[in-house]
Order: C-alpha cells, then structure tokens, then sequence
C-alpha cells in the first residue's frame, strides 16, 4: 500500500518547517519506504504499517500544537511488490522515454 499525507498545524503561523519536520522524523524513524514531496509525503508498508505512522506523525504535531489537520489518501493494490513508490515513477519514465525531475 502507498499512503500520502499531509499533516500540518493549524494557526501556527506562515512557516512551518520546523513543525512539519518533527513529522517527517517519525516516517525517517518508521524504516519504511517514503519519499517527501513539497506537499506531502509518500508512504509505503501494510495498511497497518503506515495508518500507525501517519498516526505518530500526527501526534508529534499535537504535542507542540493546539490544533493539527492531517490529510490522507490510501492507494491499495491487491498483489502489489514492494518499491511501488519508485516504479510507478520509472514506468512513467519509460513511456516517455525520458527521466523526470525527483
């Protein structure tokens, strides 16, 4: 399964780098597959694996922050392989015969 979410604080502010990086340490620290975008972060593992990830990604936020949004959406594929987050970028790649900016 690959999961992307969002998590930030709510009315702390413009900048928010320093909050969100406490989230991202909780998904370094998970020792699974992800990779951070510039408006969210992709997460890969069992349904179980990453629902309890973004859990303690939100919660790192809660600790410091009145207020936390978190956004998720879950892509679940029966028979998938793991590396899923990478080769749904190379097939793309293949396609158009060219590499795209990571």
């Amino acid at each position: 399964m690959i999961a992307e979410f969002s998590t930030a604080p709510v009315g702390s502010g413009v900048h928010l780098s320093k909050e969100i990086a406490k989230a991202i340490k909780v998904v370094k620290e998970s020792g699974l597959d992800y990779q951070v975008t510039a408006m969210g972060t992709l997460i890969e593992g069992s349904l179980e694996e990453v629902l309890q990830v973004i859990r303690k990604a939100h919660q790192a936020l809660l600790q410091s922050n009145e207020r936390v949004f978190t956004r998720v959406a879950l892509d679940e594929f029966r028979n998938e392989t793991p590396g899923r987050i990478q080769s749904k970028v190379t097939k793309i790649e293949k396609e158009l015969g060219l590499a795209l900016k990571k």
